[in-house]
């Protein structure tokens, strides 16, 4: 229905008003392969959408709203190629505005441009330019028996141009209107149930109201009859059905209206369709006709000129004529719709077929001679009546429910409220009226079961063996309820407004506190429950992960044990390489000290070659000596070399057993590191006032060089040999150095004493023979550390007082001998530590 009203708009709309949105998302949203495909350009290139100078609403995406379209399309199970179809048959519209005539004679006949615009319609609607062109500019038309080809004018072409354009649109709407209800009744043809929704505005009534708002205005006066029937004449005769005492009160009914443009044959749209026939007929002759068959109606008012007014339910609407009759006799000629039926297109096809089908049925009254079939089609006044008359069949058969909406300003503005605009309408549109039969009736009604099933819990006294009569009686007077508020019908209550409201807010009283109690003792139920679970939650929990643990500490078991078996392999090889180490270097020492020793005593022995002389007895006996004690030195030192070994043994078993204290050992060391650090500046101190002495001996021996001494003394380097060194000039200074270097060896023969005996206590305290409150290890790797220090210090003032010895200047043999033994002595011992 509204698109049989509304499709002129798709070729004229007002001063800032777009016309159908879908033309502008279609231009807006479209992607680049549709737009190539369609030709499609800018709204401000279409005639038919440029007419109005608005192309965008402030707030609304034209792009996104195509994507929803498409989306909706997606929906309703329209395929893609039923879609492309659809945007083609709306681009044809928009390129058919741009359609443009030239003038071929002198009588004023054109034919169509061969333009894009002509060519781009021919292509999207699957039809030859040519028969376009001639579809537009010409009109066929049958007299007798002969077929005439009439050429159009300027303005029957224009007209032409846009009836096709119009018709289009209209098929289009219908098409997708169908697509959609098949869509839909796959669930009502499973359930059998079906919700309808019925958009309408309601009366309209503007400075200059047309054709349309005529057809409009008589909708709602069927709608506005529909609604007071059910509302008003319904709800008394069920007060009267049921019993109660009741006056019936009036309402206005618009019968008589209605009767003003149903009644035939001198109702307005059997008067419209009439006049629509005739070929000389004009709205200005309408107008006329009206005056002349309908004054005598009270509904009816003839105005000035081609105007008339119609008293409606709603209030009185001026109706101008101007239009009427080329809006009801809808100008799609059976050219154009034969040019639609030819298209290779499928829904161009389809849209001629129901124009074919719908042009069928003969309309009442004289035919236009010229027209021909065209004049056998049904004007859109009775095709609007009819599908009114289907709806209202469809709302009879349906339980109808009513959404009054108003509309608060003329402006079309959010948050502003026009009170007289407001009023207006709820006049219009009923709502007063039926306040005013509500107040005085009674709106509020429920079955006399419904009533005792509801309300029956409240009553002080059980009732359940009564009947629901007599349940509902007692609950009124329970709540006392005054008689003029309510009537006992035979199957209902009716109350009056208000009344029901005390009762419920009983009930949810009573309600919300049963379900407070409910809810305090399932709560009580739900957390001892709670804890149960919980208590055993946590067992379960205790065992896994006892289970867990376990299995844990047995893995962290196992490798604990394979680290410590790795670790005492790698100690114990690392053990017996530095015992190799030092086993080794022992032996190189040891060898180095007895061949230096042999070669030492070796160095000694004489032997002369031949018979010797009888007057050197003595010589050869000292010489046997000698080589006696080396024999006997050689047994003592295999003796000795014997009980090394066996201390070897021991010391190995030790290591052996201390190989894997060893580690702790070492961090026990650095608790004497401070201890041996005294140690050690002591002994520097010490060489500092060795090197100070040795100076001042060297000042005394430069002043005492010119004195002669003549004493001979004796003095024994070594011990173990009885040997006489005389003495020269150097004697002097020669003493001072002695002096210095015994006082290295003492200090030597105490560190060693010191490092010896601190070893001895804490492999003593190790082994458990002695008490202290101290780390062995530890402190043993400290005194490693100390030792080693000290034994490079040592060894650097044993290399300088050398160095200051060789200074002193030339010796003789023995002493040089007596140095080198003295080194020798020294050397031995001091690696032999």
């Amino acid at each position: 229905m509204a698109v049989l009203l509304e499709k002129s708009r798709v070729v004229q709309c007002a001063e800032g008003e777009r016309s159908y949105h879908i033309f502008y998302q279609l231009c807006a949203g479209a992607p680049r392969a549709l737009r190539e495909k369609l030709n499609l350009k800018d709204v401000d290139e279409y005639k038919y959408l440029k007419q109005s100078n608005c192309y965008s609403i402030t707030g609304v995406n034209d792009a996104e709203h195509f994507h929803i379209v498409k989306e909706a399309l997606d929906i309703v199970h329209v395929s893609k190629e039923d879609q492309e179809s659809v945007f083609a048959m709306l681009a044809a519209v928009l390129w058919l505005g741009n359609v443009s005539f030239t003038i071929i004679d002198n009588e004023n006949h054109v034919e169509a441009v061969q333009d894009e615009s002509l060519i781009n319609v021919a292509k999207l609607i699957g039809c030859d330019a040519a028969d376009l062109n001639l579809a537009l500019s010409t009109r066929k038309m049958r007299v007798g028996s002969d077929n005439i080809v009439q050429k159009l004018t300027l303005s029957q072409a224009v007209e032409t141009r846009d009836a096709l354009a119009k018709s289009i649109y209209a098929g289009l709407f219908e098409w997708l209107v169908e697509q959609i209800n098949k869509s839909l009744a796959v669930g009502k043809r499973l359930t059998g149930r079906s919700i309808s929704i019925l958009d309408i505005y309601g009366f309209e009534s503007f400075d200059r109201n047309s054709f349309e708002q005529f057809c409009i205005n008589y909708a709602n006066e069927r709608l506005q009859q529909h609604f007071n029937r059910h509302l008003f004449k319904l709800e008394q005769e069920e007060y009267i059905q049921d019993g109660i005492d009741w006056a019936k009160v009036d309402f206005d009914d618009n019968q008589d209206c209605l009767h003003l443009f149903e009644k035939k044959p001198l109702g307005l749209l059997s008067l419209l369709n009439e006049e629509s026939t005739f070929p000389n007929g004009t709205d200005y002759t309408f107008a006329n006709k009206l005056k002349q068959h309908l004054n005598s109606n009270p509904c009816f008012k003839g105005e000035r000129e081609k105007a008339f007014t119609v008293s409606h339910f709603a209030g009185e609407v001026t109706y101008d004529t101007t239009g009427f009759l080329e809006k009801n006799r809808d100008l799609l000629h059976l050219d154009s719709i034969q040019l639609l039926s030819s298209c290779s297109c499928h829904l161009p096809k389809a849209f001629a077929s129901n124009m074919l089908n719908q042009s069928e049925k003969p309309v009442v009254g004289p035919l236009h001679k010229a027209g021909g079939a065209d004049s056998q089609k049904l004007s859109v006044a009775t095709k609007f009546k009819g599908q009114l008359f289907q709806l209202m069949q469809r709302l009879e058969s349906t339980t109808p429910h009513f959404i009054r909406c108003i509309k608060p300003n003329n402006f079309q503005s959010p948050g502003s409220y026009e009170q007289g605009l407001m009023l207006q309408q709820l006049r219009c549109c009923g709502v007063l009226e039926v306040v005013r039969i509500s107040r005085s009736g009674y709106p509020t009604r429920m079955p006399h079961q419904k009533f005792a099933k509801r309300y029956g819990f409240l009553l002080l006294e059980n009732a359940a063996s009564q009947d629901s009569l007599s349940v509902s009686v007692a609950i009124l007077h329970q709540f006392n309820i005054l008689p003029e508020m309510y009537q006992v019908g035979y199957t209902k209550l009716f109350f009056r407004t208000g009344q029901i409201g005390i009762l419920e807010d009983t009930r949810n009283r009573t309600l919300h506190g049963i379900l407070r109690v409910q809810s305090c003792f399932r709560g009580h139920q739900a957390r001892r429950h709670f804890k149960e679970l919980q208590r055993g939650i946590a067992t379960i929990q205790s065992f896994v992960r006892g289970d867990k643990t376990r299995k844990e500490y047995a893995v962290l078991l196992q490798r604990h044990t394979a680290a410590v078996i790795i670790q005492k392999q790698i100690k114990g090889m690392n053990a017996k390489k530095t015992f190799k180490n030092i086993r080794d270097a022992s032996i190189v020492i040891q060898s180095a000290i007895r061949g230096w020793s042999v070669r030492r005593c070796s160095g000694d022995i004489g032997f002369k070659s031949g018979v010797p002389k009888a007057d050197e007895p003595d010589e050869v006996l000292v010489k046997s000596s000698f080589l006696a004690e080396l024999q006997r030195r050689v047994l003592k030192a295999e003796a000795a070399l014997r009980e090394k070994e066996e201390e070897n043994d021991i010391l190995h078993q030790r290591l052996l057993q201390y190989e894997n204290r060893w580690s702790e050992y070492e961090l026990k060391m650095k608790s004497m590191e401070e201890v041996w650090q005294k140690q050690m500046r002591s002994l520097q101190s010490s060489l500092s006032i060795a090197k100070k002495s040795l100076a001042v001996d060297e000042s005394e021996r430069s002043s005492d060089a010119s004195i002669n001494t003549s004493d001979d003394r004796e003095y024994c380097w070594d011990t173990g040999n009885n040997l006489k060194v005389p003495e020269s000039n150097s004697l002097r200074p020669m003493s001072t150095g002695l002096s210095v270097i015994s006082r290295l060896a003492e200090e030597f023969e105490q560190r060693s004493q010191v490092f010896g005996d601190d070893a001895k206590f804490l492999v003593e305290v190790k082994s458990g023979q002695v008490d202290a409150s101290l780390n062995p290890d530890r402190e043993l790797r400290r005194l490693k550390q100390m030792f080693e220090t000290w034994k490079k210090d040592y060894a650097t003032r044993l290399r300088e007082t050398k160095v200051v010895l060789n200074k002193l200047g030339s010796e003789d043999g023995a002493l040089d001998k007596v140095k080198k033994k003295f080194w020798g002595r020294r050397n031995s011992t001091r690696f032999g530590f």
